[in-house]
């Protein structure tokens, strides 16, 4: 099924698509993005970075979110929200989420716009735990690091791109080897139950204070409620 995670269009008609097949789902993996993108706004009006790497991803669970719970309730097996973030969530602009200048241009940079958006990811994945605990809903929602991994990510920076094709297959994760840890957290019996945590190397790690931060979380849910509502 096609999916563009920059249009909230796309979002909802894949989401309805899928809701006219009737299907179960127990599973939903966030992970798709882009990286340290020069400055553009999605067709929405929205930096391109947090519109693809978090927008559209808020958007998509909200809208899955009713027949994640019908069918953990219906069949009795934990509903699991896998958010891929990444360890380029610490180096976010200063004040982490920048909520009154999310599309301004003058003060963009690429990889602090990045950071922002893997940042969103971990406290989109801490608030939604929260809130499931607070509703009793067998659903548990994670984010994670898969590891410097070879990529096309940094297509928009020449001279590092070619660095990372080349010398990075020495110390780099390959695509497989980028997915452990995700579909470690997503399908592994030892991480039943355990929500609202961030994994590194199929471990739990601690990620940054900012993305500790439980109110720094209930103010990006409200952002996010009020750019797709």
């Amino acid at each position: 099924m096609e999916l563009d995670l920059s249009s909230m269009a796309s979002v909802r008609r894949f989401a309805a698509d899928f809701a006219a097949k009737g299907l179960p789902l127990n599973i939903l993996v966030n992970n798709a993005g882009v990286m340290a993108t020069p400055f553009s706004l999605s067709e929405d009006g929205i930096e391109m970075q947090f519109a693809t790497n978090h927008v559209g991803h808020f958007l998509l669970t909200h809208l899955l979110l009713e027949t994640m719970k019908k069918t953990a309730r219906e069949s009795n097996v934990e509903g699991r929200i896998v958010n891929v973030s990444s360890a380029a969530h610490k180096f976010t602009y200063q004040e982490g989420i920048r909520f009154d200048k999310i599309n301004d241009e003058t003060e963009y940079g690429s990889i602090g716009a990045y950071g922002q958006s893997k940042l969103a990811n971990i406290l989109h994945a801490n608030e939604l735990a929260r809130r499931f605990k607070e509703e009793g809903v067998n659903i548990t929602a994670n984010s994670l690091h898969p590891g410097g991994i070879i990529t096309n990510l940094l297509r928009h920076h020449s001279i590092i791109d070619v660095l990372h094709r080349t010398l990075g297959k020495l110390v780099l994760k390959n695509a497989n080897q980028g997915a452990a840890t995700t579909c470690y957290v997503a399908l592994h019996p030892d991480v039943k139950g355990v929500s609202g945590k961030y994994f590194n190397d199929s471990n739990v790690y601690e990620p940054s204070l900012k993305a500790r931060d439980a109110e720094l979380a209930k103010k990006l849910w409200e952002l996010s409620v009020e750019l797709v509502t």
